[in-house]
């Protein structure tokens, strides 16, 4: 049934998900353990929006209608409906990684204080992604019918799911589904930051940080390896690692290869904090200016691009 065995890997983490939010709704801790139990859960959603990320890159499934159940089942576990997520993912960020047209560039957020920048990315990007994913919608309804109507089947379930949940109890919903889900649309846009900020767009291999870390990389499908994803976004997860060995160590800038997002993080968030390019230089943002329409310049390529997703090939 899979096209790659690793995604058993994809399936457990999905499963996780679920038996961490239904045993929570159930068990209904309290105290310091209803705190740990909403974190866990939040990652494990979190880790599920990375799920869906390389689902829309590289379908699971050899049969194209397990590929659509399985959209609906990563969109109820990440929170969002997946198909939505294509267009401005592939068709802006891939297309025009750091130009206008890509509605995630990093230069969208431009504080003194780095640790500013990370946590109010997602605030600066997201009303762009909606706009862009809206109008999208509208213009590939009668393109392509059936990617409208996955999505539109996606949409009822996670939305339709979300409200009966609030209907039932409010507060669980709240603290064991809607909290979690919103902490892994929020952790799956940020990241983008962490991945591109201070890199070279234009470059080769410096367009992009990698986080090289084996137990990081483990639980997050290789979502470590971006150079190389940008490259060859169709690329299974699985085959990264050797991939990015392969064409890009020997050539990319030490210091977009790190060895721990967290020692990374501390050391551009807390201390010394101070928002450089990968080679020490301060990030100078010049010309930044409202969204490019990245909707127009990707209509001939749109069916492509949609139609591979939920597909089986």
């Amino acid at each position: 049934m899979l096209r790659y065995a690793a995604d058993w890997r994809t399936i457990f983490f999905l499963c996780l998900f679920a038996t961490l939010s239904i045993t929570g709704w159930v068990l209904d801790p309290s105290g310091p353990l209803l705190v740990l139990w909403v974190v866990v859960t939040a990652v494990s959603s979190w880790i599920c929006a990375v799920a869906a990320h390389n689902t829309v890159h590289c379908p699971v499934f050899k049969q194209r209608w397990m590929n659509r159940l399985f959209q609906v089942w990563v969109s109820l576990s990440y929170g969002f409906p997946i198909s939505e997520y294509v267009p401005g993912h592939n068709l802006s960020h891939h297309k025009f990684t750091q130009e206008r047209e890509d509605v995630m560039r990093t230069s969208k957020v431009n504080f003194r204080w780095n640790l500013l920048n990370f946590l109010f990315f997602f605030f600066a990007v997201g009303p762009g992604v909606t706009a862009g994913n809206f109008r999208y919608q509208k213009m590939m309804k009668e393109r392509l019918p059936q990617w409208n109507r996955q999505l539109l089947i996606e949409m009822v379930m996670v939305w339709g799911v979300k409200v009966a949940l609030l209907l039932i109890d409010w507060r669980k919903a709240i603290l064991f589904v809607i909290i979690p889900h919103l902490f892994a649309v929020w952790g799956i846009t940020t990241v983008n930051f962490l991945q591109h900020d201070g890199c070279d767009a234009d470059h080769k291999v410096n367009h992009s940080r990698n986080f090289m870390g084996k137990v990081f990389n483990w639980f997050t499908l290789n979502n470590g390896f971006h150079g190389i994803h940008h490259e060859t976004p169709g690329l299974h997860w699985s085959l990264t690692p050797q991939a990015h060995a392969e064409r890009y160590h020997a050539t990319i800038h030490p210091e977009l290869e790190q060895p721990s997002l967290a020692v990374y993080m501390f050391k551009a968030f807390i201390y010394p904090g101070k928002r450089v390019t990968f080679d020490g230089k301060p990030v100078v943002i010049v010309g930044e200016g409202p969204d490019h329409d990245w909707v127009g310049a990707s209509r001939d390529t749109a069916a492509t691009e949609l139609g591979a997703v939920g597909s089986g090939s």
